[in-house]
C-alpha cells in the first residue's frame, strides 16, 4: 500500500453503498433510538491482507492454543443451563476439558476435568452431581473441586491431600452469561466485554431463557466459519431470497477497543443490489416467509401471526412490522416495550466478543452463536442457541438441552431452526470450499474490505496482539514471539 495516492489514502473507510443509510433509517424510525444505536464507532485499521496459513497452520493453531486461549474470557454456559446445585456441564475447547459446577449458595466454580491419579476425564457428558469420582481407580473430589477420597490411601504416602484439589479456572457471569478464563489476572469480565454490557441494559437478557440448543461440526477452521457471521454482503450472492427485505450492503459496522464489535443489519428494507422491487406490503410477505426470527418456531416465545400484518396505506415496511412486533411480544411477555424502537424490534443487531461469542441485541427471540476449534485447523463446532423472553412474573426455566449434529449431517436435520437451518446450509456450501482454497491458495493472501469487513480486521488485530505477546503474555506468562 506504499504506492497509494495519499490523497486517496486519506479517504480509505469513507466509502459506503448506495442506498438509504444506517443513521437514516434510525432518523425515520417510529421510535426515538438509544445513543447505542445512533452512535457511530468506526476506525480504519489499513487496507493489508491476512496471511491464509492463519486458518491452516498447525503451528498457527498451536500458537492460539498456547498464547490467546489460555488468557482470554470463554463464554461457556447460561445460568439456566446449570440451575440447581449440582448441576455441571462440561466444556471443551482448545485441549483442555473443564467441569463447570452449580454450588449450594447458588455460585458458579469451574476446575480442569481432568482425574489427578491417571489423568482420566472425570466427566465426559453434563448432568447432576455432588461428587466427581473417577470412573477409572475412584478418586474422588466434591463439586467445588476440593479433594474428597480416594481408594488405598496408604499406597500414595507421597500426595498431600492439600495438593490435590483439581486445578481452578476463572469463572465470570453477566446477565445470564456465563464465562471462565484459565489464567487469572488481567481485565475483568466487565472491563473485557465493554461496553456490551452498558449496551444490553435495555435488552435484559438476564430475562431470557435458552429455548433452543443446536451444534455441529463443520470442516473449515473456526475463524473461517466465524468470520462469515461477521459481515452481511455475502448475501447478495450466498442468501437471495433474503435481499427483499434485508438492507445488507446498507448495515453499519462498528468496532470499540480490542474486543467488541457489531454489525447492525436493517430487515424490513430493499437490499440495494434489487433494482426495482413490488412495494411495502411485498416487503413484509417476503419476511414473514424467509426471515429465520419472525417464524414461531421456539418454544416459550409468541410471535405476531404473520397473515395480520398488513402495511397501511402511506406506512412503511419497517414501521408495520414494528408495530405488529411490537404488540405481540408485549402481549405475550408482558413488559411494555412502547419505547422499542423498530431497528430493536426486527434488526439483526449481531454483537461479537473476542474471541468467539456472539450475541444478538434487540428484543426478537436473541441468537446468540460460539464457535470453538476442532481437532484439527480445518474443522471446528458452531453452536447456535435461541434465546426467548420468559413472560413477567414467570420463573426461569431449566435451559433447552444441546443437539449435537455430525460433520456428515445438515443444519436442517435440527427442525427446530426452522429457516434458519436452509440459512446456514447456503454458508455451508460456501465454507468448505473457502478452507480447501485457503490451502490452495498461490498468493497465501486474504484480502478484506475497509468497512464492511472491518470486524474481520478487529478480531484479527487483537488476535495477533495476544500471539505476539502484546496482550495475555504480560500478565499470564505467555512468551513473546
Amino acid at each position: 500500500m506504499a504506492d497509494r495516492d495519499p490523497e486517496i489514502a486519506g479517504k480509505l473507510g469513507e466509502d459506503r453503498s448506495e442506498g438509504i443509510s444506517w443513521a437514516e433509517l434510525m432518523a425515520q424510525d417510529s421510535r426515538t433510538p438509544p445513543a447505542i444505536l445512533t452512535d457511530e464507532s468506526y476506525t480504519y485499521r489499513g487496507s493489508e491482507a491476512i496471511p491464509a496459513e492463519r486458518y491452516t497452520s498447525e503451528a498457527f493453531a498451536k500458537l492460539e492454543r498456547e498464547r490467546m486461549w489460555p488468557y482470554v474470557w470463554q463464554f461457556v454456559a447460561r445460568e439456566e443451563d446449570l440451575p440447581d446445585p449440582g448441576d455441571f456441564i462440561v466444556y471443551e475447547n482448545a485441549g483442555r476439558s473443564y467441569l463447570v459446577s452449580r454450588q449450594d449458595d447458588g455460585s458458579i466454580r469451574a476446575m480442569h476435568n481432568v482425574c489427578l491419579h491417571r489423568g482420566r476425564k472425570l466427566r465426559t457428558e453434563e448432568g447432576a452431581a455432588d461428587k466427581f469420582v473417577c470412573p477409572f481407580h475412584g478418586f474422588a473430589w466434591k463439586k467445588d473441586g476440593s479433594f474428597d477420597s480416594m481408594p488405598c490411601q496408604w499406597d500414595f504416602p507421597h500426595l498431600a491431600e492439600k495438593d490435590l484439589d483439581l486445578p481452578a479456572a476463572e469463572v465470570g457471569r453477566w446477565s445470564g452469561y456465563v464465562f471462565i478464563r484459565e489464567e487469572s489476572g488481567g481485565p475483568s469480565l466487565e472491563e473485557f466485554l465493554a461496553p456490551l454490557p452498558e449496551h444490553f441494559k435495555r435488552w435484559r437478557h438476564e430475562e431470557c431463557a435458552s429455548v433452543m440448543r443446536v451444534a455441529k461440526e463443520v470442516p473449515a477452521n473456526w475463524k473461517v466459519v466465524m468470520e462469515a457471521f461477521m459481515e452481511a454482503w455475502h448475501t447478495i450472492v450466498t442468501h437471495p431470497q433474503l435481499l427483499p427485505f434485508t438492507g445488507d450492503s446498507n448495515a453499519a459496522y462498528w468496532t470499540w477497543g480490542d474486543n467488541v464489535n457489531v454489525n447492525l443489519v436493517p430487515f424490513g428494507v430493499m437490499s440495494p443490489h434489487i433494482a426495482e422491487g413490488q412495494g411495502e406490503q411485498w416487503i413484509v410477505d417476503e419476511f414473514i416467509k424467509y426471515n429465520g426470527r419472525s417464524g414461531d418456531n421456539y418454544e416459550g416465545e409468541a410471535h405476531a401471526n404473520p397473515m395480520a400484518i398488513q402495511v397501511p396505506e402511506g406506512m412503511t415496511a419497517r414501521a408495520a412490522l414494528g408495530a405488529a412486533m411490537r404488540a405481540a411480544y408485549t402481549e405475550s411477555t408482558g413488559y411494555d416495550h412502547e419505547s422499542a424502537t423498530d431497528a430493536e424490534l426486527l434488526d439483526g443487531l449481531v454483537y461479537n466478543v473476542f474471541p468467539n461469542f456472539a450475541p444478538w441485541g434487540g428484543y426478537m427471540p436473541n441468537i446468540v452463536y460460539n464457535w470453538l476449534p476442532g481437532k484439527t485447523p480445518d474443522t471446528c463446532i458452531m453452536e447456535v442457541r435461541i434465546l426467548a423472553r420468559i413472560p413477567k412474573g414467570q420463573p426461569i426455566p431449566r435451559g433447552a438441552p444441546l443437539k449435537m449434529l455430525r460433520l456428515d449431517q445438515k443444519w436442517t436435520e435440527a427442525p427446530e431452526l426452522g429457516i434458519l437451518g436452509d440459512v446456514f446450509e447456503q454458508d455451508m456450501d460456501n465454507l468448505p470450499y473457502v478452507q480447501d482454497g485457503l490451502h490452495a491458495s498461490k498468493n497465501g493472501k486474504v484480502n478484506l474490505g475497509n468497512y464492511q469487513e472491518i470486524r474481520i480486521r478487529q478480531f484479527q488485530d487483537t488476535m495477533m496482539k495476544y500471539i505476539v505477546g502484546d496482550l495475555g503474555g504480560d500478565l499470564g506468562g505467555a512468551p513473546k514471539a
